[in-house]
């Protein structure tokens, strides 16, 4: 029998992470994973691919509309989409393949096959009809999250697909309906439309981007919607007849009243997502879920099992890649005995499309609810140099603060390359800092980053270029 110091179950961002730092603090350390490859949802079905096509679609788009106007004449381009396709993969592959290098280089062991908590101590790795149980002092489950379905709507990942069906396509819808104004559907949304899909977008909520800033998610309709893209909000999917050539939505206000119908010939189900613990053997090893099926957890991420951790999609938090990989670290580090420790109110948030949409801390309705006194900086790209010149001025950056203290709270931004420029923002709030501190601090010109710095000196009311 195998004996390890830790056994991480998963290999997404989170488990993948979790096992280089343990190995790092000199454990011997084993991951599990049922897939043919690393990497997890994100690194192929998810973050990843998305971005490999967001970047693809948008060259296509920009070939066919925006290089003309700076004075590059191209004939209009022509989409191949199995040479997109293949361009995906490339980069799946090469991602895939630098986990596997770093599962070497840290000599990790991969033991592939489904693992099964037996309590604590023991995992049972099967696979193929065959099983062996290994033996390890610590185990952390990263076992990631799965789609979320929707009721009486079969996903077949051909005409009704999920996020995982829709980065591969065989062709381009004629129309595309998505079930959900989330990040996800929003972003393959973008994909879809600037390949020429007629794209509607069904929202239960009365707003899109549920969580994010209010005023922030006003403004990124109203650009979505001059790109093109259609929106029912306050509806519901409550139907989808696949008898006919095309799919007939059945679509119903979400406060009652008459429905109708929508053709389209895809619907894309995003209505977020789930935790997946299937087959992990967590009732019987006696491990609490809450009621949303989330593994409960501690303050220092164990459960209620002796030596059992878990990180991730699979706890309570955001589901994001980098709130995991934080986490892994964090527990490995407390596993070795060092003080691991993951600061939840400053983790980045990003939509990839065009603009991008970022934040970080807190929003005006959290502030309001909260009763927390603050006051608010804005500056818009339209009055950002950089952004004139190159003729991207959608959008604004939005700082928020502490009325008493000028901490900054909240930093909220639109814009191109707002994922990117995010970062000072969430630097900053981890060390405590104030607008005062960031407007104060030197940027270079012409940058879209010389937005921030004009949004936290409008904090004092005192910005330059408006």
């Amino acid at each position: 029998m195998a004996t390890y110091d830790l056994v991480v179950i998963g290999t997404g961002p989170g488990g993948y992470v979790c096992a280089v730092r343990a190995s790092q603090l000199g454990m011997k350390v084993a991951v599990v994973e049922k897939n043919a490859t690393l990497g997890g949802t994100c690194l192929n079905v998810g973050c990843m691919p998305s971005k490999a096509l967001l970047h693809a679609s948008e060259m296509f788009e920009e070939a066919g509309h925006s290089f003309a106007k700076m004075g590059v004449s191209v004939s209009a381009p022509k989409l191949d989409l199995p040479s997109m396709m293949n361009f995906k993969q490339q980069g799946i592959d090469g991602n895939v393949k630098g986990v596997e290098f770093l599962m070497k280089k840290n000599k990790i062991d991969v033991l592939k096959g489904t693992g099964k908590i037996l309590g604590t101590g023991k995992v049972e790795v099967s696979a193929d009809g065959k099983s062996q149980v290994v033996e390890t002092k610590s185990i952390v489950i990263a076992t990631g999250s799965d789609i979320a379905r929707l009721k009486g709507i079969e996903i077949d990942e051909t005409r009704i697909v999920s996020s995982t069906g829709a980065l591969s396509l065989d062709k381009v819808p004629g129309k595309l309906l998505i079930v959900g104004a989330g990040v996800i559907g929003l972003e393959l949304g973008s994909v879809w439309h600037r390949l020429g899909a007629e794209v509607v977008v069904v929202e239960f909520l009365d707003r899109i981007l549920p969580g994010m800033d209010g005023e922030i998610a006003k403004q990124f309709q109203r650009i979505l919607e001059k790109q093109g893209f259609a929106f029912k909000l306050g509806a519901k999917v409550t139907g989808v007849d696949t008898s006919g050539k095309t799919l007939k939505a059945t679509i119903e206000p979400a406060a009652g009243g008459a429905a109708e119908t929508l053709e389209a010939d895809v619907v894309l189900v995003c209505i977020g997502r789930v935790p997946y613990t299937d087959g992990l053997g967590l009732k019987e090893a006696g491990i609490a879920l809450d009621n949303r099926g989330r593994v409960q957890i501690d303050p220092h991420f164990a459960t209620s099992v002796k030596g059992v951790y878990a990180i991730g999609d699979v706890v309570a938090g955001p589901m994001l890649a980098h709130k995991a990989e934080d986490e892994g670290v964090a527990v490995a580090e407390i596993i070795a005995g060092q003080a691991g420790h993951v600061n939840y109110d400053v983790i980045p948030g990003v939509v990839y499309t065009t603009p991008e949409v970022s934040s970080v801390g807190k929003t005006e309705e959290e502030l309001k609810q909260a009763g927390v006194a603050y006051t608010v900086g804005k500056f818009p790209f339209t009055a950002n140099g950089r952004s004139k010149v190159n003729q991207t001025t959608d959008g604004f950056v939005k700082i928020l603060a502490d009325a008493k203290t000028d901490r900054v709270l909240g930093v909220h931004i639109i814009g191109r390359e707002a994922g990117e420029m995010i970062h000072e923002a969430a630097v900053l709030m981890e060390f405590g800092g104030s607008a005062e501190d960031l407007a104060r601090t030197c940027h270079a010109h012409p940058t879209r980053s010389e937005a921030i710095k004009e949004a936290a000196l409008a904090v004092g009311k005192r910005a330059i270029h408006m």
